[in-house]
């Protein structure tokens, strides 16, 4: 998978972000964010692999907020392997990275939840949805979770939120949801809420 690795200000002991963008987006997207949430973590940064009419994506879609689920468990599980593969390359702790994804890049982070019970040690969801309907998350208990949603978001309507919420807790872990007035871009105040909730976290 196309990438970005910066290496954390305690070499091997740091965390690590892994960076997950939206549609359209590029491993470049998040740095700036990764910098305001923890400037001496390692960075890397992960371009997806599918296209939608030029734009990358981490899978495929039916149409806009139906996920082709075949593809999202196929893409997950890859995502998942290259995290083992990237750990083993750079030397980091793999039971330390947490996971900062918008959009896109943050459904395909909520899958990872869903369907591994150590990919993540925390996770920063920027407008997420349920990522598969009619199944339960593993077990993923203390897991420390951000949600940042949109009270306005027409792409990620409030009750996909309040349900990801729910199917999370149920699955052990420990859900914080900061709200914005705002639709589906990413603020500033999101970011820093999702900051200091890391500081706090950490």
């Amino acid at each position: 998978m196309r990438h970005i690795f910066r290496e954390g200000s305690q070499k091997n002991n740091s965390p690590v972000l892994l960076l997950l963008h939206g549609t359209g987006g590029t491993e470049r997207d998040l740095l700036p964010v990764a910098e305001i949430i923890d400037s001496s973590a390692a960075v890397l940064s992960v371009r997806g692999n599918i296209l939608e009419n030029g734009m990358p994506r981490f899978f495929k879609r039916i149409r806009e907020g139906v996920f082709d689920e075949v593809d999202l468990v196929k893409q997950t599980g890859e995502l998942q392997d290259f995290l083992d593969e990237a750990a083993q390359e750079y030397q980091f702790d793999r039971s330390n990275v947490t996971a900062v994804g918008y959009s896109n890049g943050a459904n395909i982070a909520g899958s990872l939840l869903f369907r591994y019970e150590n990919s993540l040690n925390k996770a920063v969801l920027f407008h997420p949805m349920v990522p598969q309907r009619g199944v339960n998350a593993v077990r993923q208990n203390g897991r420390q979770v951000f949600i940042g949603a949109g009270k306005n978001d027409p792409i990620c309507p409030p009750r996909e939120t309040e349900d990801l919420h729910q199917l999370l807790q149920k699955a052990g872990a420990e859900v914080t949801v900061y709200w914005e007035d705002h639709g589906h871009q990413l603020t500033e105040s999101e970011i820093y809420a999702a900051r200091n909730w890391y500081q706090s976290e950490s």
